[in-house]
């Protein structure tokens, strides 16, 4: 298959090509926690790019819950003109604009001054690092169930505001992650335990999801392919998982892997396995695939044309790119006439595997609010220099949302 045909969806939507843009967080959002003028200018630049497809960095299902500031949140009508302009633009070329939702559980820095919840009361591991993130408390069958609404309301409003799809975020740790992995969760009741009952919160995610929202409107989930981490969620498990989808009326998966813990979507692991290379998780897609019979993306480290080829060869539908078009934007049209383009990042060369991955992101971020700015990109950005002015950035904005939380703005 070639990049350039169209996807047909199970719904019977029609995606113009099989390059996606995959989710960044790009932590842009505006003072009122909607997306702000740099946000829409941001995806202006990827529909003038002449991707297939856009799926949006996180948007919260719940302002409490953050994966950190500066994050678009919907959870009510109230600032629905920004979110249709921000889907109108996505649209404007011809391509699909997919929100993806999510809750962060006990990935929120503890900076934000908000309470943690997780499945199970299981601290982040990271080291020197671990004091970042506040231990969690064990949910309640009121908070799932508040969980699971938020998911439903976030979906309904996307579609309302003009998106053509959801992405349901199940993967890189975050909270319907942690139900998944018997490493985060620790319960003995119907959530927990064996694998069906740690998929069950995702399953009865997606069929609310699916059921609240339009045929003609995309359900996607983003899957972990496997945790890298030794006792966590494995391949096998998400081939179960995959098969656990395949009746629900789930458009495309996406295939990721990795947590805070193991920033695999990096191209790091804890488990002694290697993914420096291009399309990191293409072995475990051609795994999962022998089961899924909805469509596949895989997403890790994709920016040269041969690559994205060898993805789609491989019988996977999409393939998902990040990093590459936050560095060049128009990689996809540039492709049509030159396919030697290959967008990438100075090296980092620090032993720390944490910092390492804390600076990755802050290099990519840095890029990010070039673009939103109308300027050009610097993939050379010296890793030291991004991530300090990450981290200032961070420390106002998270002040300015402990102020508003409590009632101060």
């Amino acid at each position: 298959m070639q990049p350039y045909t169209a996807l047909t969806l199970p719904n019977g939507a029609v995606i113009p090509n099989r390059l996606a843009k995959a989710a960044m967080e790009e932590n842009m959002a505006d003072n009122d926690h909607a997306p702000s003028k740099e946000l829409i200018r941001l995806y202006q630049s990827w529909a003038d790019g002449g991707v297939g497809l856009m799926i949006t960095g996180n948007v919260m299902i719940d302002r409490r819950a953050m994966t950190g500031p500066g994050g678009v949140v919907l959870d009510s009508a109230q600032f629905g003109a920004r979110f249709e302009q921000w889907s109108r633009t996505a649209r404007s070329r011809g391509a699909h604009i997919w929100m993806q939702i999510n809750h962060p559980g006990r990935q929120m820095p503890a900076a934000m001054g908000q309470e943690t919840m997780a499945p199970s009361a299981v601290p982040m591991d990271l080291g020197n690092y671990s004091r970042q993130f506040a231990a969690p408390r064990a949910m309640t069958e009121a908070d799932i169930a508040d969980v699971q609404q938020r998911f439903v309301n976030s979906a309904r409003l996307a579609e309302r505001f003009g998106f053509t799809g959801v992405q349901i975020h199940a993967a890189h740790g975050y909270l319907l992650s942690q139900f998944l992995s018997p490493l985060t969760n620790k319960r003995t009741d119907r959530w927990g335990g064996s694998l069906e009952n740690r998929a069950r919160l995702l399953v009865d995610v997606v069929k609310a999801v699916r059921q609240a929202v339009g045929k003609g409107f995309a359900v996607a989930v983003k899957l972990n392919s496997a945790d890298f981490q030794k006792g966590g969620f494995s391949q096998d498990d998400a081939k179960q998982v995959v098969s656990m989808l395949n009746t629900l009326g789930v458009d495309l998966i996406e295939l990721s892997g990795g947590s805070y813990e193991a920033p695999a979507m990096h191209g790091q692991t804890r488990d002694g396995r290697t993914l420096a290379r291009e399309a990191y998780f293409l072995e475990f897609a051609r795994d999962i695939a022998t089961v899924a019979t909805m469509p596949l993306m895989v997403t890790g480290g994709i920016r040269r044309y041969p690559v994205v080829e060898q993805v789609l060869a491989s019988g996977i539908a999409m393939a998902g790119m990040g990093t590459a078009l936050a560095i060049d934007p128009q990689l996809p049209k540039a492709w049509l006439s030159d396919r030697s383009a290959s967008p990438a990042l100075r090296a980092i060369p620090w032993k720390n595997k944490v910092l390492s991955s804390i600076a990755y992101m802050a290099m990519v971020k840095y890029q990010l609010r070039r673009l939103s700015q109308g300027r050009q990109t610097r993939p050379h950005v010296a890793p030291a220099l991004a991530l300090l002015m990450q981290q200032l950035e961070t420390k106002v904005r998270n002040w300015q949302y402990r102020r508003m939380m409590h009632g101060g703005a």
